[in-house]
């Protein structure tokens, strides 16, 4: 049987199937024993409100309430996935949010984020909606 190389495609086909389950599992699941299985330490955190650390995450998780990620646009290159989603519960109103997550021997270690309001297509300048 030939052996073939993981590409670099497959690679960023894993990550995207590890930090979708691990958003479900933990976001929308609420189960906090995803930290152990999709994240690892150190882990970095760019959120400007969030400390680094896998702390933070078992702190915030359970006091969600009426959360929901809706991922709309999911890409991968490499050791990076970037979701571009929907949502509900994070603040006041819903939001449009762009994570970036970078992983490492298929655990998340690292964390970037953009959080915008939603505005609807019929308030916007060009009449395009967000997400």
């Amino acid at each position: 049987m030939t052996q073939h190389p993981v590409t670099q495609d497959d690679q960023a086909q894993r990550n995207t199937e590890i930090v979708l389950t691990a958003m479900r599992e933990l976001f929308a699941e609420k189960d906090l024993t995803a930290i152990d299985r999709y994240w690892a330490e150190p882990y970095v955190q760019h959120s400007p409100h969030m400390p680094n650390g896998l702390d933070t995450l078992r702190n915030v998780v359970p006091g969600l309430e009426g959360f929901s990620w809706e991922p709309q646009r999911v890409a991968a290159q490499g050791d990076l996935v970037f979701t571009h989603s929907i949502v509900h519960g994070w603040a006041p109103n819903p939001v449009a949010i762009v994570d970036i997550f970078r992983l490492e021997n298929g655990r998340i270690v690292e964390h970037w984020d953009v959080v915008q309001d939603i505005v609807t297509p019929e308030a916007s300048a060009n009449g395009n909606g967000m997400v």
